[in-house]
């Protein structure tokens, strides 16, 4: 039986949680403008992409593929605010949001067709700067609830 931590929250759990909850918002809301069809935000998002040919790109994605960028975005945020209330349902949270980035971010990667107009580095690197936070919000969420912080 795991004991629970009694008295202060850690300061490294109020740093990582914020700044998790700051980037789940960012990925909140790029889901929210690309499945609200907005042209001028997929501009500004997608730079040298015709924002036609990019929502027309993700709406092509597999099923499995969107459901795991739903799963992706919004499990991460439920995970930051799990992990702020010192939940320790914050690792589950975090688990199903990796689980999202690998159907999603893994179809884009190995099998989806090349994005025309997405050849800058931006676009190599960003997959990967996903999965890497994924991982370490993950990481930590399940550290904390083996050291007794999350309840």
């Amino acid at each position: 039986m795991a004991t629970t931590a009694r008295g202060r929250t850690p300061a490294h759990l109020w740093i990582v949680g914020i700044l998790s909850l700051l980037w789940g918002c960012m990925g909140a809301y790029d889901y929210l403008m690309t499945r609200m069809h907005n042209m001028a935000y997929l501009a500004k998002s997608m730079p040298g992409v015709d924002p036609n040919i990019g929502l027309a790109w993700i709406e092509g994605m597999p099923m499995y593929a969107q459901i795991g960028w739903g799963l992706g975005v919004w499990g991460g945020l439920l995970g930051a605010l799990l992990l702020l209330i010192r939940s320790r349902y914050a690792v589950w949270a975090y688990a199903a949001s990796m689980f999202g980035i690998v159907l999603s971010l893994g179809y884009q990667l190995a099998l989806a067709p090349p994005l025309p107009g997405a050849d800058s580095a931006m676009y190599r690197i960003f997959p990967i700067v996903i999965i890497v936070i994924g991982l370490c919000v993950l990481w930590y969420s399940w550290s904390m609830e083996k050291r007794g912080v999350l309840r």
